[in-house]
Order: structure tokens, then C-alpha cells, then sequence
């Protein structure tokens, strides 16, 4: 039996693609990066710190299509797969990598599973047990998508709990990919602040460098703040709490609809049928020209 989406009745569906995700991207970054192969396979295949803005934002229109497309989502996850076919290598330290080992794959998938249920956990209000389980067997569901082995993956939450511990305790590394990551100190202006003058820019950036990482370092489980030399106090848990309990209340006024990135908004339009054609990302997202035919980047033609 082929491989089913998931659709507009899932939890996935409702938390995945809301914009505040954005807020948990340096987490996911980091997390991801600090797996020994994807790190290694950041460090000598990713020209990520060059364009992180464009890089950012235009990955989330195919990675969110493989929740959102519908019947074309076991499509559009086949071509997210694709894009991993030729990262690999032999890392710094003589230990051969491939993003499409099944074990580096799924810490990847397992990542964007985290993000979803932190961000509806600590910012849109909070979930049940009984809810991060449904979370869970919906996140097998959807990377059954992607066609990769099975193996890796836990067979329940309780499992689930168990690996992620494991890996956070005894598999994850300290290493360049991840620190980069972490780095903001170059940061560019986001698209949304691209008219501010560099001189304006620089100050803000300090600010929303410290913001970004103290918000990711309040989400990292204790064995990875250890690891990366960040301490956290009870009342810096406290206050981190508070400032996610804030974000219902500001979402509330939004409409359903902008609440969600643009890919995952169209979903959301289909399912209630109406016309909505999946959304590509914009051109100025796009990769250097260079680049653009390159077959480990998404680079639709259709970009305008």
C-alpha cells in the first residue's frame, strides 16, 4: 500500500507550517547539525552561511509541501530526497558520511517531528500526552513518505523518548557545523527589514542574535546545553515559559489563514475547495545563478 499524507485533520497539519516555527529554526539547525554525518555533510557541501536568509526561506516551501501538497506530497518528498543523493564524503576526522543513511536521514526528520511539537508546546498553548502521541505517529506517517528504510525509527512515543535521549546523551557531537549555526554575529538583514540602513541594522542584530540564542538554548535538553558550554538557570526557564505563553494571545488576532506560510496556506485552501495551485518560492529566495542547476538545490523555474 502506498504511503498516505497526512491531511487537515492532523495535528501536524495544524502546527507545522505556522510561522511561529520560524522562531524554533536555529534549534533545528543546530540540532541537526550537531548528528556527526549531517554536520560533516553541512561543513563540505552547504554554502548555507552565505545565503542563510534565501537558504532558509526557501526550504520551507518543499519541506513544508511534503505535509501540506496532498496527493502530490509523496512527489515532492521524493524530490526533497534527491536533493541529499550526492552529500557525501569522508569527514575531518577519517569517518565516512552519506545523507541518505537511514539513521542521519531520520535525525533529521525527527528534528522537524521536535520542532512541531515544541512550537505547539511552548507557544501555542501546549499539548497532551495523549496529543505528542498522535504527534508521533503522525510524523511516522509522513516520513514513510520519503520512501527511506524504516529501521531507524521508533516504535512508539515512549520509544521515541528513549532515542531521542540517546542521541542527545551519547550521539550528538560538538563541532563547526553547529557552531556556525549559532554564530549570528554576521547576520544579514531579513527580508522583512531590507530597507533598514546598515547602521540601524548593526545594533538590532546584537539584540536579535542574543534573543535568537537564548530562545534555542532554553529548548535544547540539558545534555546538549552541557555540551555546548550554555548554562541555564530556573529563573531563566521561567521567564522562557512566560515569553511563550505570549504568542497565543498575538496569534489570536491574526486570521487563520496568515498564521501560516504561504505553501502550507495553500494547503489549507485546497482542503476547503478551493483553487489554490502549490506555491513555489519566490525568486528572490532563490539560489546564485550558478547554482540553479545544480541537483542539491530546489530551484523552481517557475520562481517569479
Amino acid at each position: 500500500m502506498s504511503p498516505q499524507p497526512l491531511g487537515p485533520d492532523s495535528l501536524t497539519w495544524k502546527y507545522f507550517g505556522d510561522w511561529r516555527t520560524l522562531l524554533m529554526a536555529l534549534w533545528a539547525g543546530s540540532m541537526q547539525n550537531m548528528h556527526p554525518e549531517l554536520g560533516a555533510g553541512v561543513e563540505e557541501h552547504s554554502r548555507f552561511f552565505e545565503e542563510r536568509w534565501q537558504r532558509l526561506f526557501r526550504s520551507l516551501y518543499p519541506i513544508g509541501g511534503v505535509v501540506y501538497d496532498g496527493p502530490r506530497a509523496a512527489e515532492t518528498a521524493r524530490m526533497v530526497r534527491g536533493y541529499h543523493d550526492g552529500i557525501k564524503g569522508v569527514d575531518r576526522h577519517g569517518r565516512r558520511y552519506h545523507a541518505l543513511n537511514p539513521d542521519t536521514y531520520y535525525w533529521a526528520h525527527s528534528t522537524f517531528f521536535m520542532l512541531t511539537l515544541l512550537t505547539a508546546d511552548r507557544m501555542c498553548g501546549g499539548l497532551t500526552e495523549e496529543q505528542k502521541r498522535q504527534l508521533f505517529d503522525e510524523h511516522v506517517q509522513w516520513y514513510r513518505l520519503y520512501g527511506m528504510s524504516l529501521r531507524p525509527v521508533p516504535g512508539s512515543w515512549e520509544e521515541f523518548q528513549e532515542y531521542w535521549d540517546h542521541m542527545c546523551t551519547n550521539v550528538l557531537e560538538d563541532n563547526k557545523a553547529t557552531r556556525d549555526v549559532l554564530d549570528l554575529r554576521g547576520l544579514d538583514r531579513p527580508p522583512l527589514l531590507s530597507w533598514l540602513p546598515g547602521p540601524l541594522w548593526r545594533p538590532l542584530r546584537v539584540v536579535i542574535a542574543r534573543g535568537f540564542v537564548w530562545w534555542t538554548v532554553g529548548l535544547y535538553p540539558e545534555p546538549v546545553r552541557e555540551r555546548l558550554g550554555f548554562t541555564w538557570s530556573g529563573r531563566s526557564e521561567r521567564l522562557h515559559r512566560l515569553v511563550g505563553r505570549l504568542f497565543p494571545f498575538a496569534f489570536a488576532l491574526l486570521p487563520h489563514d496568515l498564521r501560516y506560510h504561504p505553501r502550507a496556506r495553500a494547503g489549507w485552501r485546497r482542503a476547503r475547495g478551493e483553487n489554490a495551485p502549490i506555491v513555489e518560492t519566490p525568486a528572490r529566495n532563490l539560489p546564485p545563478l550558478a547554482e540553479r542547476n545544480s541537483p542539491t538545490h530546489y530551484s523552481p523555474m517557475e520562481a517569479t
